[in-house]
């Protein structure tokens, strides 16, 4: 799911369609709109920012889904006419993973949104196989614990028996 953000009904459009196809699309065109889809019951995968909208920008937008524990990992793509490299480094300083100017080339969004969202799925892949991975060593730990109580008994128990040994003869021992 792609969340499309931006004050332009064009814009919006013409997003959607480029990726409608391929992916299912959610639009906002503010910022708070966008941050409830956002932390919604179904998240987006990833989110296309326009910048300049009015009352909340897209640099506060990105921001705020980069503070929030629950949005922090949803890659983020501005899609803006802004086109100074200040502008750039600004989205990608607030955690942005690309940055497309407007306007825009339809492969170019289609590749770009194809490749990040790759990378964010197998992100969440390996976070999956790091938690599955720490309960499994969890469990290893208890088998140790086990092991080590069984064998500190068994050393016990063969300690036992060799002072035993000495009052038994030796045919008794060996059914010990």
């Amino acid at each position: 799911t792609i969340l499309i953000v931006d004050d332009t009904p064009a814009n919006l459009s013409l997003l959607c369609d480029v990726l409608q196809s391929d992916y299912r699309t959610k639009a906002a065109v503010n910022g708070e709109k966008a941050l409830k889809l956002a932390t919604s019951d179904h998240p987006p995968d990833l989110v296309l920012l326009d910048i300049m909208m009015p009352g909340m920008d897209g640099y506060e937008v990105c921001r705020r889904l980069k503070e929030n524990p629950a949005t922090r990992s949803i890659p983020v793509i501005f899609v803006t006419a802004m086109t100074e490299v200040e502008d750039e480094t600004r989205g990608l300083e607030l955690g942005g993973v690309d940055y497309i100017t407007k306007p825009i080339s339809a492969p170019i969004v289609k590749a770009r949104v194809r490749t990040h969202l790759a990378l964010y799925h197998q992100a969440q892949e390996m976070q999956r196989m790091i938690a599955k991975l720490e309960a499994q060593a969890g469990e290893l730990s208890e088998w140790n614990r086990t092991l080590e109580m069984r064998v500190a008994e068994g050393v016990g128990q063969v300690e036992r028996l060799g002072r035993l040994k000495r009052f038994f003869s030796p045919s008794v021992v060996d059914l010990l």
